[in-house]
């Protein structure tokens, strides 16, 4: 089974036996993660050995991972992972930045190794960016007698919003 499978496994067993708990350290695991990813400057290596060098286990690593996919430059096949697979952690600081808004992670995104990557001004922005991606607008109503949005020509009311 592929790391990307275990950990799920692995995450959804832990949540039932740990509950908040389990994630409540996971979290802890994760901020440290991300400090450190923040300080370095990103390279390759396998999954392994990065697991060694942040002092974590397979499947904590794998969870790292599966966090950070979606903000790398290149992402990496997670579906197919083992722990001798060569990965990458060469993240977009912008997009990854927007994504730790996007899920909320205020643990994350206000973490002071930050300041390296990104203006607080910069920061701001990519903040109200994320948020507003996020919002919806309806649009105006049509009207009874309107012309239909369609384009067909006719009256809404004799097009599209006629009773089925």
């Amino acid at each position: 089974m592929a790391l990307l499978a275990q950990w799920r496994q692995y995450a959804e067993e832990k949540q039932q036996e740990q509950g908040a708990k389990f994630w409540q350290d996971y979290f802890k695991l994760e901020t440290e993660f991300y400090k450190r990813i923040l300080e370095s400057k990103p390279r390759r290596s396998t999954v392994q050995n990065y697991a060694k060098k942040y002092g974590v286990d397979l499947m904590a690593m794998m969870g790292f991972l599966d966090g950070i996919n979606d903000s790398l430059k290149e992402k990496n096949d997670l579906e197919s992972l083992e722990a001798e697979s060569e990965v990458n952690l060469n993240y977009d600081k912008e997009l990854l930045y927007k994504n730790m808004v996007e899920a909320k992670a205020d643990w994350l995104y206000n973490l002071p190794q930050w300041d390296k990557h990104l203006t607080e001004e910069r920061r701001q922005e990519l903040y109200k960016e994320q948020k507003r991606s996020k919002t919806v607008v309806k649009g105006e109503k049509v009207g009874r007698n309107d012309p239909c949005p369609c384009g067909s020509g006719k009256k809404y009311k004799k097009c599209c919003g006629r009773d089925a």
